[in-house]
C-alpha cells in the first residue's frame, strides 16, 4: 500500500496517474455537446449504491472507467455555453494547473511552518485586493471557503466592535434580496430572532436608502445597537448593486459598520468597462470576494477583507501546538491568526497563477464580455412578447418568465415556468435557475461564461417558450 503514498519514490506512478486521469477530463470536455445528460436522481443511485467501497479495484486505469459511469458522463459542465443557471463560472487554465500543483503539495495555509511561501502569496493577495477595493493602508483579510463564510466572519467583527453585552439589542440591515448568509449569520453569532431588519427595495433591485435611514433612526431612537448594515454589490437573485456611497454615507452617520458583501460584484475590481459601478465600496469596513464567481477560479476560492487589521484580533486564538503568542513577538505570520478555519487549502495559488499569467486586466476583460451579453440579452427579453423581464442587468443576471398571448391565470402561468424549466434540465439541452418575484415563479440566467452568445440566449429562450406552450396546451386539454 505504499506505493500510492505521493513522494519521491512514486513521482513517475503518480506523474502517469494523473496525466490519465487530466486526458479522461480532457476528453470529456472535448466530448461535451450540451451541459447535461438529463439523467435522474432515481437512474444514477443504484449505480452509487451497487458499489463496495470495502472491496477497491485496486488499478486507477480501472478506477476512472467507473468515475465514467457514476460522475463524469452525468455531470452538470459550467464549461458548456448553455449552461446558465447559478453562480458558477468556468475556469481559467492557470488556476488548474494552481490546482493542481495545490493538491500535490497540500500545504496547510494555518501556519507559516507548514506553508512557507504559500503564508506570503495569500498575503500578497490580499494586499492586492484590498488595494483594488481601495481600503487602505491598514487593510488586511484571509482566503476563506466562500461567500457564506465571509459574511459570518465580517458580521463577527462588526458584532465584537460594537463592544455591548447585550446581544438581543443588535440589529443588522440589509437589502430583502441580500443573500440567505446573513440571517443564517445572524443566528449563528447568537443574535435574536429579530437581529435582521430587512430593507425594502426599488424597482431595480437596489436598497432604498430613505428605508434604511428610517430604520437606522428608529432603531437608535428605541435604544437598540445597529450593528452593521450589510450593502450587497451584486445580489444572487438580479446582480443588482445597493447605492454603495449613500449607505456609506449613513453608517458614518450612525457610527455603524459597513460591510459590503461583492461575493458576485466582484469582478468588477478588475473590470476594464465598468469599475465605476462599485464607486463607494472602498468605505467599507469590511467586504467578501468570490473568486470563484467571477475571476472564473475553481471552487472554492474566497477572501474577507477589512478596512482596518486590528479588527481581525475577534477571530484570533493561541495553542501552544499550534500558534503560541510568543509567535507573535517574533514576527512568525501565521494565517491562523486571521481565520475562523484552522487547516485551511492554498486556494490562493489558484489566484497567484491567474494574474501572473493572464493580468487583471484579462480576467476584466472576460467579466465584461458576460455584462456586455447580459446587457444584449436584457434586449432580446424585452423585445420579444413572449417574456416578461424584471430588471435592465447591472451584472450579468436576467431575471425572466415566460407569459402566454393569451389571458392565463397567473397560477397557471407559475406552473408553466415551472414546468418548462425542470424540463429543460431533464432534456439536458440547457440548464437554467430560477426563483420568485412578488411571489410568482420566474426563470433566471445567470451569465458567467464568455462563451456563450446571443444566439444560445435566443435558443434557450425558444425551448423555454416550446415547454411552457406545451405545458399550457397539455394543461387545456386536461381541463377540457
Amino acid at each position: 500500500m505504499r506505493s500510492h503514498l505521493l513522494n519521491d519514490t512514486t513521482a513517475e506512478r503518480y506523474r502517469r496517474s494523473v496525466t490519465e486521469g487530466i486526458e479522461r477530463v480532457a476528453a470529456k470536455l472535448a466530448a461535451t455537446d450540451r451541459p447535461f445528460t438529463g439523467v435522474s436522481v432515481d437512474d444514477l443511485a443504484p449505480a452509487i449504491d451497487a458499489i463496495d467501497l470495502d472491496r477497491p479495484l485496486h488499478d486507477t486505469t480501472a478506477v476512472l472507467d467507473e468515475l465514467e459511469d457514476v460522475y463524469l458522463r452525468d455531470a452538470v459542465y459550467f464549461h458548456h455555453p448553455r449552461y446558465l443557471a447559478h453562480l458558477n463560472c468556468p475556469v481559467v487554465i492557470p488556476a488548474v494547473v494552481g490546482e493542481a500543483v495545490l493538491s500535490a503539495v497540500n500545504s496547510s495555509l494555518d501556519t507559516w511552518d507548514q506553508s512557507a511561501g504559500g503564508t506570503l502569496i495569500e498575503r500578497k493577495l490580499v494586499d492586492w485586493t484590498a488595494a483594488r477595493i481601495g481600503l487602505g493602508p491598514a487593510a488586511d483579510g484571509v482566503f476563506t471557503s466562500g461567500g457564506s463564510q465571509s459574511n459570518l466572519q465580517a458580521l463577527l467583527l462588526a458584532r465584537e466592535e460594537t463592544k455591548t453585552d447585550s446581544l438581543a439589542k443588535l440589529r443588522v440591515f440589509a437589502s430583502e434580496v441580500s443573500h440567505f448568509s446573513v440571517k443564517k449569520s445572524a443566528k449563528l453569532l447568537g443574535l435574536g430572532p429579530d437581529a435582521v431588519v430587512t430593507i425594502p427595495v426599488d424597482h431595480d433591485k437596489r436598497l432604498q436608502t430613505v428605508a434604511l435611514a428610517h430604520e437606522l433612526e428608529r432603531c437608535t431612537r428605541d435604544g437598540l445597537v445597529p450593528m452593521a448594515v450589510v450593502a450587497t454589490a451584486g445580489t444572487t437573485d438580479f446582480g443588482s448593486i445597493d447605492p454603495l456611497p449613500e449607505i456609506a454615507g449613513l453608517c458614518e452617520q450612525y457610527d455603524t459598520w459597513m460591510h459590503v458583501d461583492a461575493a458576485y460584484g466582484c469582478g468588477l475590481l478588475a473590470s476594464v468597462k465598468y469599475r465605476d459601478r462599485i464607486d463607494g465600496i472602498e468605505r467599507a469596513d469590511s467586504v467578501t470576494v468570490d473568486y470563484h464567481k467571477s475571476f472564473f477560479q475553481p471552487v472554492s476560492s474566497s477572501a474577507v477583507l477589512v478596512r482596518d487589521a486590528a479588527t481581525l484580533r475577534h477571530a484570533t486564538y493561541h495553542a501552544e501546538y499550534l500558534n503560541p503568542r510568543r509567535m507573535v513577538q517574533e514576527r512568525i505570520p501565521n494565517q491562523v491568526d486571521k481565520s475562523l478555519q484552522t487547516t485551511r487549502r492554498f486556494d490562493a495559488l489558484k489566484l497567484w497563477m491567474t494574474l501572473r499569467t493572464m493580468g487583471a486586466d484579462g480576467i476584466g476583460q472576460l467579466f465584461d464580455e458576460v455584462c456586455d451579453l447580459a446587457a444584449a440579452g436584457w434586449r432580446l427579453l424585452a423585445a420579444d412578447p413572449r417574456f416578461d423581464v424584471v430588471v435592465e442587468p447591472s451584472l450579468s443576471t436576467l431575471v425572466f418568465r415566460h407569459i402566454p398571448a393569451a389571458p392565463t391565470d397567473p397560477a397557471e402561468i407559475d406552473r408553466a415556468n415551472l414546468y418548462a424549466r425542470k424540463a429543460l434540465f431533464a432534456s439536458g439541452d440547457a440548464v437554467v435557475a430560477g426563483t420568485k418575484v412578488q411571489g410568482r415563479h420566474y426563470l433566471k440566467f445567470t451569465l458567467l461564461n464568455p462563451e456563450t452568445t446571443t444566439e444560445d440566449i435566443a435558443a434557450v429562450l425558444d425551448l423555454i417558450a416550446g415547454h411552457a406552450e406545451q405545458y399550457l396546451g397539455d394543461s387545456l386539454d386536461r381541463a377540457s
